[in-house]
């Protein structure tokens, strides 16, 4: 975690399933963790709250994910965007991680450590 304060997480999925799954593993991985089913609820809740990181699925429907992670991104310069996708991760160079689908609570628990580790060097 970024010092003592659990990082706060945005978990942005449309599939109820996925985004219980990436909710619950985070929440394990020790971060604060909301969820957005859509890019209209994600984008309410980054005005509203400050988060470290957003995980975002591709798929939606009527709206590509990278829109949504070019909003938040422009909402929000200093979260970490973490694309969930079953593509290769050589395909996402704009992300700040990608957690591959499937995906196990381990590698949940590697990114959130990378990316605390890397928010604290800048933080430095």
């Amino acid at each position: 975690m970024s010092g003592d304060r659990a990082l706060q997480v945005v978990v942005v999925d449309d599939s109820d399933d996925q985004r219980e799954l990436l909710r619950t593993q985070f929440a394990r991985a020790g971060c604060d963790v909301s969820t957005a089913v859509d890019s209209f609820e994600a984008e309410r809740l980054v005005r509203a709250e400050r988060f470290d990181i957003a995980v975002i699925d591709l798929l939606f429907p009527g709206v590509d994910g990278w829109a949504i992670a070019e909003r938040i991104r422009e909402l929000s310069p200093t979260t970490d965007i973490v694309i969930a996708s079953v593509l290769d991760q050589s395909d996402y160079p704009k992300a700040d991680g990608v957690l591959p689908k499937p995906f196990t609570g381990a590698e949940v628990k590697r990114l959130v450590s990378t990316l605390a580790t890397r928010r604290e060097g800048e933080a430095s």
